[in-house]
C-alpha cells in the first residue's frame, strides 16, 4: 500500500540525529520503503517520488547510501527542476542526496518543453551545470515513422549553465534532414528560457532590383535588463552595402527607441544615404505625458528603395499633454518635411506650434454640459515670397453648451449653442491685413424619434428619423484656410455644427439636415442597417468643393449601409450621389476574420476635385489577406490596383512554414509605380529561424505531433 511521506525518517537518515532540530531537506514517497539504521541506508521501490527544494525525482527503485549521501536510482526515471524549465529522463542515475550532483546514463533532457537533448551520459555539477556527452539536440518532434528531425545539432559535449541559461557546444555539427551542413568547434546558444542574450538573430536573404542580392545578419547586444542595441549589416553581392541599427531603452517612467541605417550605393550621386527614426514617451508629474518623434532621411527615395517605410511626409514633434475626466491640456511643436514629388518644402508650412486647454462643466442652473476652450496655433514657411511664403499665428476661444430632453411619445430633443472667436496675425500675404479677427456663433436644434419593435424569432428593429436645424451667420471676415481644405461628408458629421475638419473653416448660413437610420439585430448574432441623409441650405455660399458632396444649396445624398454576419464577416459601404445618381464618391470595405482567415479589402472611387489636389478621378482596389492552413503552412497577399491607370501599384506575397522547431518565410513584393526619384522594383526575401534557442515560442499556434 502507498505510505505517507516519511519526513522525519528521511531527515534522520540523511542528516543524522541532529536533523530534528534543522530544516527537513527531503521528502520521500514510495509504495515500499525499507531502512537499515545500522548501515544508515534506505531502499525504496514502486511509484517513488522524492521532493527536494522544489526539485522532483520519480523512479521505480532507489537505494540510498547514508554513509556517502548517495542515491542509486533505477529507471525509467524523471528529474524535474524546481523552476519547471528542465526535465531529465534516464535509465539509471547515481545522484547526491540533494539531487544537485551525479551521473545519469542513457539520458534525455528537455528544456522548457522545447529543446530536447539526447546523450549517452549526463553529469550534474553543483545543481548549476549539466554536462551531456555524445549528444543530439533538436526541438523537432521525432516519430517512429519519421525518425530524422528537420534539423539537429550533434556535439561531443554540451554544457548547460542553468544559472546563466546558456548552452555551450563542443565539436558541434549542424544537420538538416540528416545531411551535415556546417561544423563549429565551439558554439554558444541561449536556452529556451532566456529572453534576452547577446548574439546573432535569424538572418535574412534579400534580393532587390535596385540594391542587389545580399544577406542581413542582425546581432543583438543586451546592454542590461532595460537597454539593448541591434546592429544589422546588410552584406550585398552588388554595389550596395548597408548597416542598420536599433537602440531601445526602458525607463521607470518611459521608453525610447531609435531606428537608423546608413547605406553606400550608386543609385544617387551622394556618397552615402541614411535615415533616423526616433520615438519615445515619459510619464511626468501631475498626470502629464511627454511624447516625442524624430524623423529625418537623406533623400526622398531612400525609405522606399530600402523598404524601411512608406511614409510620404516626415513628422518630428515633441508634445506634452494631460487628459482628465473634465479637462484636456496639450502643448506641442512639430516639424514637417514632404517627400512627395512636386511638393516644395520652402512653400509648405514646415514648423508648427500648438497649444490647447479644454474644460467641461455641468452647470446645475441650466443643466446640460458646457465646454470652454482656448487654443493657439502658428506655422512658419521658409520662403519669404508673397502669399507662397505666408506665415500665420492664431489664438482661438470657444464655448459650447448642449442639453438633451426626453419628450412625450419617446421623442428626443436637443439644443446646442456654440461660439468661436479667432484672432489671426498674418505675414507675407498681401491679400490679407496683418491682423484679422472673426466671431462666429452657432445655434442648432435637433429632434429624434427612435422607434423599436420586436419581430418574430426575437429580432429587434430600430428605426430612427432625425432632423436638425442649424444657424450661423452668412458671412464673416476672411482668414487663410490652411487646415480645412479636404472635407469628408459621412454619417459621423451629418448633424455637426461645422463639417470642416480644422479650425480655419467655419460652415456658415442657416441649414437643415435630416436623416433616417434603420438597424436590425438578430438573436443569432448578425445584423444589418443603413443611414440616409441630406443637407439643405438657405443660400449657396460656395464654401465647399464639388468633390466633397456638400457643394450647392442642396448636398448630395448620403447613403451608408453595413452588414455584420456575426461570424467575422462585415461589409460597409458609403456613397455620395446626386438626384440623377451621379456618384461623387463610393467606398466599399469588406472584412472577414476567423481562426484561419484574415481578409480586408476595399474599393474606393472619388470624383476629380482640383481644389483637393485631385485633378483626375481616383479608383483603387486594395486587398490584404492572410490564411493559416490546418498544418504548419500559412500565406498572405497584399494588392493595390489603380483602375484609372489600368495597372497595379503594389503587390506582395508571403509564404510561411512554422512548427515547433523551425520558422521559414519567403516573401515576394513588387512596386509598380515610379517617379523622378524612384524606380519600380521587385523585392525577394527569405528568412529561416531555428526554434528552441531563446524565447521564440510565444504565439506559436501549430506543433507537429506523432500519430499513434
Amino acid at each position: 500500500m502507498r505510505l505517507l511521506p516519511l519526513l522525519l525518517i528521511c531527515a534522520s537518515l540523511i542528516l543524522g540525529p541532529g536533523a530534528f532540530a534543522q530544516t527537513v531537506p527531503a521528502t520521500l514517497i514510495a509504495d515500499n520503503i525499507r531502512f537499515t539504521r545500522a548501515s544508515n541506508s534506505v531502499t525504496a521501490s514502486g511509484n517513488i517520488e522524492v521532493f527536494y527544494n522544489g526539485s522532483i525525482l520519480r523512479a521505480t527503485s532507489i537505494d540510498y547510501d547514508g554513509a556517502n549521501d548517495q542515491l542509486n536510482v533505477e529507471g525509467p526515471l524523471t528529474l524535474l527542476q524546481a523552476n519547471g524549465d528542465s526535465v531529465v529522463y534516464a535509465e539509471f542515475a547515481q545522484l547526491s542526496g540533494d539531487l544537485q550532483n551525479g551521473v545519469l546514463q542513457s539520458a534525455r533532457m528537455v528544456l522548457d518543453q522545447q529543446l530536447q537533448i539526447a546523450a549517452t551520459q549526463i553529469n550534474r555539477v553543483d545543481g548549476r551545470y549539466t554536462q551531456l556527452y555524445q549528444t543530439v539536440a533538436s526541438s523537432c518532434e521525432v516519430c517512429a515513422e519519421n525518425p530524422v528531425p528537420l534539423w539537429q545539432i550533434r556535439a561531443r559535449r554540451i554544457i548547460h549553465d542553468q544559472e546563466e541559461r546558456q548552452l555551450y557546444f563542443e565539436e558541434a555539427q549542424f544537420r538538416a534532414l540528416g545531411v551535415p551542413i556546417a561544423y563549429f568547434p565551439r558554439l554558444r546558444l541561449p536556452d529556451p528560457t532566456l529572453e534576452r542574450a547577446s548574439g546573432f538573430l535569424a538572418p535574412e536573404i534579400r534580393s532587390n532590383d535596385e540594391i542587389g542580392t545580399g544577406i542581413r545578419m542582425p546581432y543583438f547586444i543586451a546592454m542590461g535588463d532595460h537597454t539593448d542595441l541591434t546592429i544589422a549589416p546588410y552584406l550585398s553581392f552588388g554595389e550596395s552595402q548597408t548597416i542598420e541599427a536599433r537602440f531601445r531603452r526602458a525607463f521607470r517612467n518611459g521608453f525610447v527607441e531609435v531606428n537608423s541605417a546608413i547605406s553606400w550605393d550608386n543609385l544617387t550621386e551622394a556618397s552615402n544615404r541614411s535615415y533616423v527614426f526616433a520615438e519615445g514617451w515619459f510619464d511626468l508629474p501631475r498626470d502629464f505625458v511627454l511624447e516625442f518623434d524624430y524623423q529625418t532621411v537623406s533623400d526622398p527615395a531612400y525609405l522606399l528603395s530600402y523598404d524601411y517605410s512608406d511614409e510620404d511626409t516626415l513628422e518630428s514633434q515633441i508634445n506634452i499633454s494631460r487628459a482628465r475626466r473634465d479637462e484636456y491640456i496639450e502643448l506641442g511643436i512639430s516639424r514637417y518635411r514632404s517627400l512627395r514629388d512636386g511638393d516644395n518644402n520652402y512653400t509648405l508650412p514646415t514648423l508648427m506650434t500648438d497649444a490647447e486647454i479644454t474644460r467641461r462643466y455641468d452647470p446645475a442652473w441650466i443643466g446640460g454640459i458646457a465646454t470652454l476652450g482656448l487654443s493657439t496655433h502658428s506655422h512658419y514657411r521658409r520662403s519669404s515670397a508673397d502669399i507662397d511664403g505666408r506665415d500665420v499665428a492664431r489664438i482661438s476661444a470657444e464655448a459650447n453648451w448642449r442639453r438633451d430632453w426626453v419628450l412625450p411619445a419617446g421623442f428626443l430633443a436637443a439644443v446646442e449653442l456654440q461660439w468661436q472667436g479667432d484672432a489671426y496675425y498674418i505675414q507675407e500675404d498681401s491679400s490679407f491685413d496683418d491682423v484679422e479677427t472673426r466671431s462666429t456663433p452657432f445655434v442648432s436644434t435637433e429632434l429624434r424619434w427612435p422607434l423599436i419593435r420586436a419581430g418574430q424569432g426575437g429580432a429587434t428593429h430600430l428605426l430612427e428619423p432625425i432632423v436638425q436645424f442649424a444657424w450661423a451667420p452668412n458671412s464673416q471676415n476672411a482668414v487663410p484656410n490652411e487646415d480645412s481644405l479636404v472635407v469628408e461628408f459621412d454619417e459621423g458629421n451629418l448633424l455637426s455644427l461645422n463639417r470642416f475638419p480644422g479650425r480655419d473653416g467655419h460652415e456658415l448660413g442657416p441649414r437643415l439636415a435630416f436623416g433616417l437610420s434603420y438597424t436590425r439585430e438578430d438573436p443569432l448574432g448578425w445584423s444589418y442597417g443603413f443611414t440616409v441623409g441630406r443637407v439643405y441650405r438657405q443660400d449657396d455660399l460656395s464654401q465647399f468643393t464639388q468633390g466633397s458632396g456638400l457643394d450647392g444649396a442642396v448636398s448630395d445624398w448620403l447613403l451608408a449601409a453595413h452588414i455584420d454576419a456575426g461570424s467575422g464577416l462585415s461589409i460597409v459601404n458609403r456613397a455620395l450621389f446626386s438626384d440623377s445618381f451621379n456618384v461623387t464618391s463610393n467606398e466599399l470595405a469588406v472584412n472577414w476574420e476567423n481562426d484561419q482567415l484574415d481578409l480586408s479589402s476595399s474599393l474606393t472611387w472619388l470624383q476629380a476635385d482640383p481644389a483637393e489636389n485631385r485633378p483626375d478621378d481616383m479608383a483603387e482596389w486594395a486587398m490584404d489577406a492572410s490564411y493559416d492552413f490546418d498544418n504548419a503552412w500559412g500565406a498572405s497577399v497584399d494588392w493595390r490596383y489603380d483602375f484609372e491607370a489600368n495597372e497595379p501599384t503594389e503587390a506582395g506575397l508571403a509564404v510561411s512554414y512554422a512548427t515547433e522547431c523551425v520558422d521559414v518565410e519567403f516573401s515576394l513584393s513588387r512596386r509598380f509605380t515610379s517617379s523622378a526619384t524612384l524606380n519600380a522594383a521587385t523585392d525577394f526575401g527569405f528568412t529561416i529561424a531555428l526554434n528552441g534557442f531563446g524565447a521564440t515560442r510565444d504565439g506559436r499556434s501549430y506543433d507537429r505531433t506523432c500519430q499513434n
